[in-house]
């Protein structure tokens, strides 16, 4: 079965990431959604973190047999920004227990490893009202600091395939709407756009008429956000290693834009999953030969969880033995690699720790410790 990213949106408040330096919390009119979701090692430079809206779960995609040999760097390593600026978003779960957890013996660890640093900040709900100005609370604050957020729409309708992270806009006509109110919140200053996780990776689930327009939306989706701010980076879903082959991926997000400079910055890889960043950047660097398109095209891998690597049986709901990954950076040294982000939140839930979405002290405690 394929490991889906399985989003696991928490509907109602967003957690994302968690702001930088000051410890200031936005009003709950700012708050975006929350949803989904891989050791210790040496950690690099360290922005500062985030929240998110519940993530959704680890994908879970078929194994593809072996993988051809990555493809050579296309170009020399670009960087999206200084180093050290990911924004880190004061208004997270996790920032919450902390706060309320003075005396826990777990909090000196949590704390350190995963409240202090940058995290992406999820819009789950359909919330066409409010959406502008909730976005607009996280980048401008960024703004304000200097320093870039990473933001993930994540309304797409018939998202998640009817799973534990099922919801979004009744239907494309209505999201369309709901992303030009998302791309008006953008300001002018960078961001890192990762745009909705599973919908392209995941799109076997809908008729070949639905799915062509679902690609129709995500490519206007591109277009528009970039439009709105031409500083802003949009990245679009290329699931993981372990999930659809290279070449058929690169097929899928072609016909949703991925491939346009209009739309597109290049692609994101195993968010809320658990792959090796070896392997996300081999794979990622074949998705992108076979994609073509603009030579600045790039990939951002989600790091949050896979510092082990993937369970060898599969298990993608908060599975035991797994370790927060390299830590969030703008710099990875990697040609065509843009960024490390935790898009998934450590510890918060995919659903067995607790409900989905939700933080679990426990669970974070063992993936950073």
């Amino acid at each position: 079965m394929v490991a889906a990213a399985s989003v696991v949106v928490a509907v109602g408040t967003v957690t994302g990431m968690v702001s930088a330096l000051d410890g200031g919390r936005p009003s709950e009119e700012a708050r975006p959604l929350v949803t989904r979701a891989p050791s210790l090692g040496p950690l690099p430079g360290v922005p500062l973190p985030s929240r998110t809206s519940p993530a959704p779960s680890p994908s879970r995609p078929a194994s593809s047999g072996p993988a051809p040999e990555p493809s050579p760097a296309r170009k020399k390593p670009r960087t999206v920004a200084a180093p050290g600026l990911l924004y880190r978003h004061a208004d997270s779960q996790v920032r919450d227990w902390v706060d309320a957890h003075p005396g826990d013996a777990r909090r000196a660890v949590i704390a350190a490893r995963i409240a202090d640093r940058p995290a992406a900040v999820w819009f789950a709900d359909f919330t066409p009202s409010t959406i502008t100005g909730r976005v607009r609370a996280v980048t401008s604050a960024a703004a304000a600091q200097g320093r870039v957020p990473v933001v993930v729409p994540y309304a797409i309708p018939q998202r998640d395939c009817g799973g534990a992270s099922d919801g979004g806009a009744p239907d494309l006509a209505a999201y369309d709407g709901w992303i030009d109110g998302f791309a008006a919140g953008l300001g002018s200053g960078e961001v890192v756009v990762v745009l909705e996780p599973d919908s392209i990776a995941q799109s076997d689930c809908l008729g070949e008429g639905e799915r062509s327009g679902r690609f129709a939306s995500l490519a206007r989706a591109g277009r528009v956000l970039k439009a709105a701010n031409p500083r802003a980076r949009v990245y679009f879903d290329a699931g993981h290693s372990d999930w659809n082959p290279a070449a058929e991926q690169a097929a899928l997000l072609g016909r949703a834009g991925a491939a346009s400079a209009a739309s597109s910055d290049g692609i994101f890889t195993n968010v809320s999953n658990f792959h090796r960043t070896s392997d996300e950047i081999a794979y990622a660097r074949r998705v992108l030969s076979a994609l073509g398109g603009p030579a600045h095209l790039g990939a951002v891998i989600d790091t949050s969880r896979n510092g082990n690597g993937a369970p060898p049986d599969g298990e993608w709901c908060d599975p035991a033995g797994r370790r927060i990954g390299q830590a969030p950076t703008l710099n990875t040294g990697e040609a065509g690699i843009d960024a490390y982000l935790w898009v998934k939140l450590p510890g918060e839930s995919d659903g067995c720790r607790g409900t989905p979405g939700a933080f679990s002290a426990e669970y974070a405690y063992e993936l950073a410790r």
